[in-house]
């Protein structure tokens, strides 16, 4: 699958980048953007990378797939253009502002006959995968409460998470993570929600969450203004399991589950090496090709966008 980047963000080249340089299956090609000086270090590292505009790019009969990592407020029409161009898409998050806007990339995805997906490369992470089916085994019991967090300091006003104009703010940049993988861990969706939102110029910077799942209590906080940590847990009747890098390793640490059965022992399970952006890539072409399912399809994003909604609209 030949790749192109619409938008030379920092994610890009350091995340998705050295991801699309080691899949399988997939080659970076090209690069769009309007200033040619943000393309620099793509080319340093990726020589016979081709630099274009936004719209040469959705042109470019060499290019298969588009990721898309600009500013927020973006996402969705530049996901429609892309699929009206007949490639294949994959967004970051958050892949929408509202879910109906999802409905619309829905239907857009079913009109193009193309793969379009949001970015949650944390569902690719083979310790989310081990940690559903210890869930799904029974391995503490009855699971009764999750509680997650997901916070980092920033605050540079020109930063776009602390823009409102760009679709800006902590819940739709980190908050959305301890939400998806709960969601995706237990395949349960939440029920009522409530939450505690402090803004500063016009964005939240931080907020505390509570929701009602069928079968157990979800509770999380994230935010802008506080050192950098993350950490999930899914405690049931007989045991707990704790993730101590659950989003983002290796940069907060060793990918790690530690179990803890009802006798009261921890047992640790590592998952060294692994590159959840590499394995989303390779999945994604597998997913398009026909090969495979995709672990997070459109219906799921919409499913976590209408629950961030919901918090939105609680604070």
């Amino acid at each position: 699958m030949r790749w192109g980047i619409l938008g030379a963000a920092k994610i890009a080249r350091t995340a998705l980048l050295p991801a699309f340089q080691t899949a399988e299956k997939a080659e970076l090609v090209a690069l769009g953007t309007g200033d040619p000086g943000k393309a620099a270090p793509f080319a340093a590292v990726a020589p016979g990378l081709r630099v274009m505009g936004y719209d040469a790019l959705l042109a470019d009969a060499d290019v298969d797939a588009i990721y898309i990592p600009l500013p927020n407020h973006m996402h969705v029409e530049w996901v429609e253009r892309a699929l009206a161009a007949g490639k294949h898409v994959l967004c970051e998050k958050p892949l929408a502002l509202t879910a109906p806007e999802i409905d619309r990339l829905i239907a857009a995805r079913d009109a193009s006959g193309r793969l379009a997906a949001e970015a949650f490369m944390v569902c690719h992470h083979p310790q989310w995968a081990r940690v559903r089916t210890l869930l799904a085994e029974g391995a503490i019991g009855r699971l009764g409460h999750v509680e997650g967090m997901f916070t980092y300091h920033n605050t540079d006003p020109g930063n776009i998470r602390n823009r409102p104009e760009t679709g800006g703010g902590g819940l739709r940049d980190i908050g959305v993570y301890p939400l998806v993988t709960a969601r995706f861990a237990t395949g349960a969706e939440p029920g009522h929600i409530r939450a505690d939102i402090r803004r500063e110029n016009g964005v939240d910077v931080f907020a505390r969450v509570w929701a009602d799942f069928p079968d157990f209590t979800f509770s999380m906080h994230c935010g802008m203004r506080l050192q950098r940590r993350q950490d999930m847990v899914f405690h049931g009747s007989t045991g707990w399991i704790r993730m101590t890098a659950p989003f983002n390793p290796p940069l907060m640490g060793e990918a790690r589950i530690e179990i803890s059965p009802a006798d009261g022992s921890v047992l640790v399970e590592r998952f060294p090496d692994v590159d959840q952006y590499r394995l989303m890539v390779e999945n994604f072409g597998r997913a398009a090709r026909g090969e495979a399912g995709f672990a997070c399809p459109l219906e799921f994003s919409r499913g976590n966008q209408a629950a961030l909604d919901a918090i939105l609209a609680a604070g």
